[in-house]
């Protein structure tokens, strides 16, 4: 007779959350159409019906482990660039906000990369970067109105800044050299200073 004690069985809520865990690595080395549900129910120890259960499909399973990833660089991109600072700051904050998700997520950050999910068709990062993009606009308007520049302009120089800093995140989830403080001063260094007026040593004025 065994002595082990009865294992605890999982809560719905814990088992949701097991399953978005295990999901989100399948999805992230395997991509949606790569990964089955059978897999998914054998690296969780359970059967298919209960995926079913709790998100309907594996599609379902997906747009959760999407819709999970994104709020958490969204929230953390926004309150970068909602605190009280010159937008030279905010900048810098919003570039090492990104590269810090990308180092603490990288599975969220290739599913958020990859495949769109039902709810989002046009794909999660390009919604992601259009909110992001929105709000950096708001930011730029107002630096352009302060120097007498085109207020409109900032919509322009907002796709330019942010499509910048995105690319680079992407770049930067494989190679990880330089370290993110470094990728962020280079990313403001070129975002503010413009090639002709590049600085050799970029440092970081905030203390990100």
């Amino acid at each position: 007779m065994s002595n082990n004690p009865p294992r605890a069985r999982m809560t719905g809520v814990q088992r949701r959350s097991q399953l978005i865990d295990i999901g989100r690595g399948l999805f992230a080395a395997r991509g949606l159409d790569g990964t089955t549900i059978e897999e998914i129910a054998a690296c969780a120890g359970v059967s298919k019906p209960v995926i079913y259960e709790h998100f309907g499909s594996k599609e379902g399973l997906y747009t959760q482990v999407v819709d999970f990833e994104f709020r958490i660089l969204l929230d953390v991109i926004t309150a970068a660039l909602t605190e009280e600072a010159k937008p030279r700051i905010l900048v810098e904050r919003a570039a090492l906000a990104l590269l810090t998700y990308i180092e603490d997520h990288t599975e969220g950050f290739r599913i958020l990369m990859r495949d769109a999910p039902p709810s989002q068709p046009e794909g999660a990062f390009s919604t992601l970067l259009s909110h992001i993009t929105a709000r950096v606009e708001h930011i730029l308007s107002d630096e352009f109105d302060r120097r007498g520049l085109s207020a409109a302009d900032g919509a322009m120089y907002a796709q330019m800044l942010v499509g910048m800093v995105a690319m680079t995140g992407q770049w930067w989830q494989d190679s990880r050299q330089p370290d993110k403080q470094t990728v962020a001063a280079h990313l403001v260094n070129l975002a503010w200073n413009g090639l002709t007026g590049l600085k050799k040593d970029p440092e970081l004025m905030s203390d990100g």
